[in-house]
């Protein structure tokens, strides 16, 4: 694990924005690369994709009026310790502080690293009565964190614990595990979630670049979609890293190749410590028009952004609907650029 600046420099020359950024600052995200992700970079480049998500710039020390650490207003939608109920139909379950990496992106950095440790049993036991409670919840996320850095008989509990309240209740494992530290995820893992199959599963993952998506990753997305657990990705659009149209489509591509379901394409978190990452909407929504004259629906992920101060996910599309342009025509641009009517039926008398 390199989650120190000595251990980072015995893999990288550092840029001055790297060495500049504050290593002893405990105000700040720590430094944390598992050995595999570090393995993946190229240490030639400063300006390599995954790098940048993982090797913190002086940039982060950076404020930003109006933004701070919890972009969402998680806080004030939190029903007991650990459980975030922001929409009536789901609800986030904050399983640990601990993450196998720390991405740079991160926008739950009020909670990350915050030596708070896996949720204790009596903090699972108030959770999941408050899900009981709630019937109007169908939809669990186990978040944090990483819930995938609990071991076995611990999530095993955990599990074991919601499901006792709410047999009917779909579960997402919410976890970077796999493009991080994919030898964590083995066969054993996956036989034991399988075992409590009185509702779905799915696994949200998160992969930002295509290089993320090694033999190892896939191998170990593979034992969760074999297992009847489907993929569902979630990428984060972040300067440096996928802001071209060419590097999103192989992204996209490959993670439907590899049975991988492409879901969100987020607009960066107001998070502070994260403007350099960010891309202006506007660019992002130039390759959301992008994206839709190359891939297919199955590989479209909504581009969307969380709103601040718990306004909620919107999807960021670009108008294609131009007008009504008499009663019951409908006027429309097309992903090319071209014009198009469609018609209302006719009304009947």
């Amino acid at each position: 694990m390199i989650d120190t600046k000595e251990k980072l420099k015995a893999h990288l020359t550092l840029t001055a924005s790297e060495e500049a950024f504050d290593y002893q600052d405990t105000t700040t995200l720590a430094l944390k690369i598992p050995e595999h992700f570090m393995s993946l970079i190229d240490p030639d480049d400063p300006a390599d994709p995954l790098r940048v998500q993982v090797v913190p710039q002086v940039d982060e020390h950076t404020s930003e009026q109006g933004v701070g650490l919890d972009p969402q207003a998680e806080v004030d939608y939190t029903k007991t310790e650990r459980l975030i109920h922001r929409y009536p139909s789901r609800a986030a379950f904050l399983t640990t502080d601990v993450c196998a990496i720390h991405c740079r992106h991160c926008f739950r950095r009020r909670f990350t690293a915050s030596d708070q440790g896996p949720a204790s049993s009596q903090q699972i036991e108030r959770a999941a009565q408050y899900v009981a409670e709630h019937r109007e919840i169908t939809e669990l996320l186990f978040t944090g964190g990483d819930v995938l850095t609990i071991s076995d008989h611990r999530l095993e509990a955990m599990i074991r614990a919601f499901r006792e309240k709410r047999p009917d209740l779909v579960i997402r494992i919410c976890t970077r595990i796999p493009a991080a530290d994919p030898k964590r995820i083995t066969a054993a893992l996956v036989a034991m979630i399988r075992r409590f199959d009185t509702a779905p599963f799915y696994l949200m993952t998160q992969f930002n670049h295509s290089r993320e998506l090694t033999g190892e990753a896939v191998e170990a997305v593979a034992r969760f979609v074999d297992g009847g657990i489907p993929a569902m990705n979630q990428t984060v659009l972040l300067k440096g890293v996928n802001d071209d149209v060419e590097t999103l489509v192989n992204l996209c591509n490959s993670l439907v190749f590899n049975r991988i379901k492409p879901y969100y394409l987020f607009q960066g978190d107001l998070v502070e410590g994260t403007a350099h990452l960010r891309v202006p909407i506007k660019r992002g929504l130039e390759l959301e028009a992008a994206l839709r004259q190359r891939l297919s629906g199955l590989a479209m992920p909504t581009y969307a952004v969380d709103l601040p101060q718990g306004g909620g996910k919107v999807p960021l599309i670009n108008q294609y609907l131009s007008s009504e342009v008499e009663e019951g025509v409908w006027e429309f641009k097309t992903c090319d650029g071209e014009t198009r009517r469609y018609l209302d039926p006719p009304t009947r008398r």
